[in-house]
């Protein structure tokens, strides 16, 4: 082979090379694009995943204070129900019981 024909081949080999390199490149930059998108998905599933946790937290912290609020009326309920006026009044009007004086009260002693 001639010295003109081996340098009008070198070039080729160098492009195969280049080429080589080249596709390589392009297709490691498309496996590194898959990577950080899935990656990227990946962050956005957990940011969706927290977001849902803290409306559920949310509506259990919500649900909890509606709780509490209820378990104070209903004790505030209870506590007048008790009162002993409220009871003594009842007793008054409805029954017709009265209260007994000290000296009217009398004792019984049961044999045994």
């Amino acid at each position: 082979m001639s010295t003109i024909a081996q340098a009008a081949r070198a070039p080729r080999s160098r492009s195969r090379a280049t080429t080589r390199r080249r596709s390589w490149a392009l297709g490691g930059g498309v496996v590194w694009i898959v990577v950080l998108a899935v990656l990227l998905a990946g962050v956005v599933a957990i940011n969706v995943a927290v977001l849902r946790l803290n409306l559920q937290l949310d509506d259990a912290g919500r649900e909890r204070t509606e709780l509490k609020t209820d378990i104070a009326q209903l004790r505030s309920e209870i506590s007048s129900a008790a009162a002993t006026t409220r009871i003594e009044r009842l007793a008054e009007g409805e029954l017709g019981l009265v209260e007994v004086e000290p000296e009217d009260t009398t004792y019984i002693q049961l044999g045994r």
